[in-house]
């Protein structure tokens, strides 16, 4: 039997993803961020790895973050990052260049179709950077964004 600790996923949440649940219901559904979690426990688990979840109203504190998975993918300690950046997506090269920095193996999730909404979230700084990208298919894009890092 391996004594190798698991490894783990890093899930970060974004600005205003702690009112999930109750923002726009009609957009983002009734799914709370608590529920989240526990979706992504579950995954995390059947994958054999060990999650890390966070959220997060500021910028910089997510570069942080990134930052610390990345290290911990190159040590070989994570698989990298599933990230809901919410507004940031569109507005914040900051991100985009972290994750680019940090080699930090990132899937970028959003609950809604953003193509399918306000032309200003049909831009994404992050996607030239992300390994990939899950849109529009509700919470459970953060399940599937485990299962790809996983692979």
């Amino acid at each position: 039997m391996s004594t190798e600790a698991p490894r783990t996923v890093y899930v970060f949440n974004g600005p205003n993803l702690n009112l999930l649940g109750t923002r726009d219901p009609e957009t983002y559904g009734t799914t709370t961020l608590s529920d989240v979690k526990d979706l992504c426990e579950a995954a995390a688990t059947e994958h054999g790895l060990t999650l890390d979840f966070r959220q997060s109203n500021h910028e910089g504190e997510l570069i942080d973050w990134i930052h610390e998975a990345g290290t911990a993918v190159k040590d070989g300690n994570a698989v990298g990052v599933v990230l809901n950046a919410g507004a940031y997506t569109h507005t914040s090269l900051a991100l985009a260049d972290a994750i680019s920095g940090s080699f930090c193996p990132t899937i970028e999730v959003h609950i809604s179709n953003v193509h399918a909404r306000e032309e200003f979230r049909h831009h994404s700084y992050l996607s030239p950077v992300a390994k990939g990208i899950i849109v529009g298919l509700g919470v459970a894009g953060f399940e599937l964004g485990i299962r790809a890092l996983a692979k």
